[in-house]
Formats: structure tokens, C-alpha cells, sequence
């Protein structure tokens, strides 16, 4: 069974400290949420863990089924079976999704004869409209759009650990609902998910197994579902 391990992380973002001693395990078949207040860290964490340049660990360690993944570039933590969903997703002219699909498939030595039509398959699931599979991708797209595109990206490549940031932002009520499903039923067939987030509702519609509120640069606290729920009564005020 798969399992990403976050030991300790420090981590440096301009020369500032702001991650300091961050643990967490998730597991195959997980929902683990990471919360806290803006300006905590979290898009700090995300970033790391993927190897975005910039962000510079100063500490600890990241692996994924015992592999270093700090000793990867980017591209070969994404090929260890490693997923990004960036808040903010890359717009990529001239490069449809389905192209930039079969490279990454390729690159691992595996490109299904049916991935077109999995794809369109992919996109209705989640309400996207399959015209804009052969636009370039993320380019101009709405960011409910882009949220759904890499939903159907996500689903296509089968990660092992997927790390999704800010999974809410730009999606309306049915739109969130509708991509929270597709990420449940991924998880039932074995993907371990560390989604990142400051606002409980979206554990409304993705259930997650545990929740970890990070603040001051490290974990403060972990709980099971339940914690959200008082965080959104309560806030942060007692972890800052």
C-alpha cells in the first residue's frame, strides 16, 4: 500500500523560514486535509513536496513507499506517482490536454489504445464540456473549468498520492460537489489524497479520514473529521 511520509519539513521561501517541523503521513485510500489560517504555510507545503523551485528545504524529509523524494527532480516525483492540483493552474499554449496526456503516459511507458475516448469519458463525469479538450490547455478557461480539467487529469494518470490545492477555489456548489465525488471515488480505488484548504465547507462534500491544522510552521493539532466541524464554529484564533 502506498504511503507519502512528510518528516520534520522546514522549509525557506526567500530566504524567510516558514515551515519549521511539519509531520504527516497519508496513506493509500486516504483523505487527509491540511488547514489553517492564510499565510500559515500550506501552498508552502504543496509546493515542496512537488519540488517547486523557489522553495528551498532547509530540513526534514519527504518519501513516497521509502523512495527520497527530495533526491527527484519535479518530473520524476510526478512519475514515482506523485499528482499536483495547483491552485492556480499553468495555462500551456499550443498544447491540448490530450497531447500533454499521452506524453506523460509515454513517459512512463504506457499510452491506452482507448485514451481518447476515456477522456471524453473523464470530462462528462465531471461536467466539462469535451469541445475544450482539444483547446490548449488552461487557456482561457474559467477556473471552475480548470478545477475540472485537472480532476479529469488526475483520473487519467492514476497516481499514487495526489496533492490538491485549494480544490474549492472557482467552483460553484454543484460544481464542487460534482469534482468532490470523482476524488471520493478515486480514493476508493486506492488513491491517497493530501488536499489543502482554509475553509471547512469543503469537507462538506469531500470526506476526509483525518484533519491537520497547520500553523506557526509545523502540525499543532490532528483530529478526525470532527475537527473541522469546530474549526468552523471556532476559527483558528486558538491556534495562531
Amino acid at each position: 500500500m502506498s504511503e507519502l511520509v512528510v518528516d520534520q519539513l522546514a522549509v525557506q521561501v526567500g530566504g524567510s523560514q516558514i515551515l519549521s517541523s511539519v509531520s504527516l503521513t497519508v496513506p493509500a485510500g486516504e483523505v487527509h486535509a491540511v488547514m489553517g489560517p492564510n499565510g500559515a504555510g500550506k501552498s508552502t507545503l504543496s509546493n515542496a513536496i512537488m519540488g517547486r523551485r523557489g522553495y528551498e528545504v532547509t530540513g526534514g524529509s519527504i518519501t513516497l513507499d521509502g523512495v527520497d523524494m527530495l533526491a527527484l527532480e519535479t518530473f520524476e516525483r510526478a512519475q514515482a506517482g506523485l499528482f499536483y492540483a495547483m491552485q492556480a493552474p499553468t495555462e500551456v499554449p499550443g498544447v491540448s490536454m490530450f497531447n500533454m496526456l499521452t506524453a506523460s503516459l509515454s513517459a512512463r511507458g504506457s499510452v491506452p489504445d482507448d485514451l481518447a475516448a476515456t477522456l471524453a469519458s473523464e470530462a462528462a463525469g465531471v461536467g466539462f464540456d469535451t469541445a475544450l479538450l482539444e483547446r490548449a490547455l488552461n487557456v482561457d478557461l474559467s477556473g471552475g473549468e480548470k478545477k475540472r480539467s485537472e480532476t479529469i487529469q488526475m483520473s487519467i494518470l492514476a497516481p499514487k498520492i495526489a496533492v490538491i490545492d485549494e480544490l474549492d477555489s472557482g467552483l460553484d456548489v454543484d460544481g464542487l460537489r460534482t469534482v468532490a465525488r470523482r476524488v471520493e471515488q478515486l480514493t476508493n480505488d486506492g488513491l491517497g489524497v493530501l488536499v489543502i484548504t482554509h475553509f471547512p465547507r469543503l469537507l462538506h462534500e469531500l470526506n476526509a479520514d483525518r484533519v491537520h491544522v497547520l500553523a506557526q510552521g509545523k502540525i499543532v493539532t490532528s483530529g478526525g473529521p470532527e475537527l473541522a466541524t469546530e474549526l468552523e464554529q471556532t476559527g483558528y484564533g486558538d491556534y495562531v
